[in-house]
C-alpha cells in the first residue's frame, strides 16, 4: 500500500470540493453564456478546442482504463500516478472547453432521424453526468490521497463507470458535431 499523501480533515476537503465543484459549475454555465466569436481575431480555426478535448477526453478514457488494470494488478503507485495525471488533462479539458464554446459559438446538430436522437440521447446524458461527477472524483482522490483506501474504492466502484461514460460519450458527441462547425 501507499503512504498517505495528505492528512485527513473531511471538513476542509468537504469544503474545498464543493467551492471548486461550484466554481467549475459556474463557470461553465456563466462563460456558456457569452459568445465572442468572431470578436477575437486567431490565427487558427477556433474548432481546435473541440479537437482537443475530444482528444483529451480518448486519452482519459485510455487512462481510466488502464488506472484500472494497474491497480487490479497491484501495482498503486502506477495507479495513483495515472490517477492524477487523468485529472490534470481533465482539468486542461475543462480550459478547453471554455474556449471552444466562448470563440467558436454554439453549432447546431445537423442530423436527421435515428441518428439525431441518438445524438441528444447522448448528449441530454453526457452533460448532467459530467456536471455531477466532478465532487465524487475529487472526492474519491481526497479519499486516496488521505490513505482510506477502502472508502477510496467503495467510491469508485460507482464514480469510475460514470467517469468513463462521460469521457467515451465527448468523444462520441465530438464526432457527431464535427461535420456541422462551420
Amino acid at each position: 500500500m501507499l503512504k498517505p499523501v495528505l492528512q485527513k480533515n473531511d471538513q476542509k476537503a468537504k469544503t474545498l470540493i464543493i467551492i471548486v465543484s461550484v466554481i467549475v459549475f459556474a463557470a461553465v454555465t456563466v462563460l456558456g453564456k457569452y459568445n465572442l466569436a468572431g470578436q477575437v481575431d486567431f490565427p487558427f480555426d477556433v474548432h481546435i478546442f473541440a479537437s482537443i478535448n475530444a482528444l483529451i477526453n480518448a486519452t482519459v478514457t485510455l487512462l481510466l482504463i488502464a488506472g484500472l488494470i494497474v491497480v487490479r494488478n497491484g501495482n498503486f503507485e502506477t495507479h495513483k500516478k495515472i490517477m492524477l495525471f487523468t485529472i490534470g488533462l481533465s482539468v486542461l479539458f475543462l480550459l478547453s472547453y471554455i474556449c471552444h464554446h466562448l470563440f467558436a459559438g454554439e453549432t447546431s446538430y445537423g442530423g436527421t432521424g435515428s441518428l439525431r436522437t441518438l445524438y441528444f440521447l447522448i448528449l441530454f446524458t453526457h452533460i448532467p453526468l459530467a456536471g455531477l461527477v466532478l465532487p465524487f472524483i475529487l472526492w474519491a482522490a481526497y479519499r486516496a490521497l488521505t490513505g482510506e483506501y477502502e472508502k477510496h474504492k467503495k467510491l469508485v466502484r460507482i464514480v469510475w463507470p460514470v467517469w468513463l461514460y462521460v469521457a467515451i460519450t465527448g468523444v462520441i458527441v465530438y464526432w457527431m458535431i464535427e461535420p456541422y462547425y462551420t
